[in-house]
């Protein structure tokens, strides 16, 4: 949510940006959010006349009485009953345009950054860099599910029984593969200094609307019947509402965070839900980094933090590129956002395993979340970015790694967390 002061003052800069995303439908809303803006105004100016003029009264009835004018007196007591009533009605109506401006604000996009591409959709999306050889071996890589099958590590027709399409079953080196590679990216954000927190799964409303659009909200979440509460998407949304509504200690900032959570995602939209592999799930389980900075400081960890996913995948032996977002493929509160894919030796192209966002101020102002420096008052800047994503990233691992016979290579980082294993082989 932008500042509505950034309408004011500047409303053809928010129309552009809204033209920039191609969202020409919501042109309208800028001229009608002033429209209500100004309707506001006009009611608080009269509220603050009405109460300057009740305490004059207020205070000018004791001492007409003391004088002996109690006519005068009388009246204006009943002038003040009279303001009384004209300030709740000013105070409801004043209540029900700022409800309608908020929820006008809540679909503005955020201000994208001058850099971003501009373009429709994610056909439109620009390569940035590559890192490491996409290779493609001389002999057949099969479906991941079939590679996992042979290794005995995936069980889809019995989570069919229990829970329909969209969900799996790990089994043996492949479930230990999954969850070593899990506590991996766990310490490796930790050696980069994050702090490690397992958040809530579940949060509430007020919270979900505070990280995400609309949009988003109803295409991702499942909520809990009965209850005002949602399953995570990811931990980003639990980690950033830990700070909601809170005044963050300047000399604290920024604040590095590493967290873990199973992830739940209706995934509602053309790509549907993979019958027979892993690749787009219902449950998943991610690693991921969020960070709470100035606003001076968010760019500068925009690019670290997507540089640490990529070293992370580097590390073992997958190569990686990143992808820069165009416009048109921005969720609303992002500032600037890019995908790191991972190379896939089996189709021969590259697929999204991360990515990495800030979000400027939207999500601290849709939230409450500020901190208080030498100038005041203001509201930070907050970022995410994807370490680990699986069984996506498992995906990848498993095709970069595979061998002809059907086994699979553990690189020199995992194998602390295999015992030691330096190869899962078909049994």
């Amino acid at each position: 949510m932008i500042d509505i002061k950034l309408i004011r003052e500047n409303k053809e800069l928010v129309k552009e940006n809204i033209k920039k995303k191609f969202q020409d439908h919501k042109l309208e809303l800028v001229d009608k959010v002033l429209i209500l803006d100004e309707e506001v105004r006009k009611l608080k100016l009269e509220g603050d006349n009405l109460r300057s003029e009740k305490n004059n009264l207020s205070s000018s009835i004791g001492l007409l009485m003391r004088e002996g004018k109690k006519d005068e007196a009388e009246l204006a007591k009943k002038r003040v009953v009279e303001i009384n009533e004209k300030l709740q009605t000013l105070e409801s109506d004043e209540g029900k345009l700022n409800k309608e401006i908020k929820e006008i604000m809540m679909v503005i996009p955020n201000i994208i950054d001058a850099t971003v591409p501009i373009g429709k959709d994610d056909s439109e999306n620009v390569e940035v860099e590559k890192f490491g050889e996409p290779v493609v071996p001389a002999f057949e890589i099969p479906y991941h599910a079939d590679i996992i099958n042979a290794l005995k590590g995936l069980d889809k027709e019995s989570s069919g029984r229990t829970s329909g399409n969209g969900f799996y079953y790990l089994m043996g080196d492949i479930a230990r593969l999954h969850s070593a590679m899990l506590s991996y990216a766990r310490d490796f954000m930790i050696d980069k200094g994050f702090n490690y927190c397992i958040p809530p799964f579940m949060i509430r409303s007020d919270v979900v609307t505070g990280v995400m659009s609309f949009e988003e909200m109803d295409a991702m979440m499942y909520k809990i019947e009965g209850e005002d509460l949602y399953l995570i998407g990811t931990s980003e949304h639990s980690m950033i509402g830990k700070f909601k509504d809170q005044i963050v200690k300047e000399t604290e900032l920024p604040i590095t965070l590493t967290s873990y959570s199973p992830c739940f995602r209706k995934e509602v939209g053309a790509h549907g839900i993979e019958e027979r592999g892993i690749y787009r799930v219902h449950q998943f389980e991610k690693q991921e980094m969020v960070v709470i900075c100035k606003p001076e400081e968010s760019m500068d960890w925009y690019n670290k933090m997507w540089s640490y996913t990529v070293e992370f995948f580097r590390t073992l032996d997958v190569p990686v590129r990143t992808l820069e977002c165009c416009s048109g493929d921005l969720a609303d509160l992002k500032v600037k956002s890019c995908d790191i894919e991972a190379w896939s030796p089996r189709q021969k192209k590259y697929f999204e395993v991360g990515s990495c966002s800030t979000l400027g101020d939207a999500q601290a102002r849709r939230l409450g979340i500020r901190t208080k420096g030498e100038d005041g008052t203001y509201y930070v800047h907050t970022l995410n970015n994807t370490v680990l994503a699986t069984p996506r990233g498992l995906i990848a691992f498993i095709e970069n790694n595979l061998n002809e016979d059907g086994s699979i290579n553990i690189p020199v980082a995992l194998r602390p967390y295999m015992g030691g294993l330096e190869k899962i082989e078909i049994k």
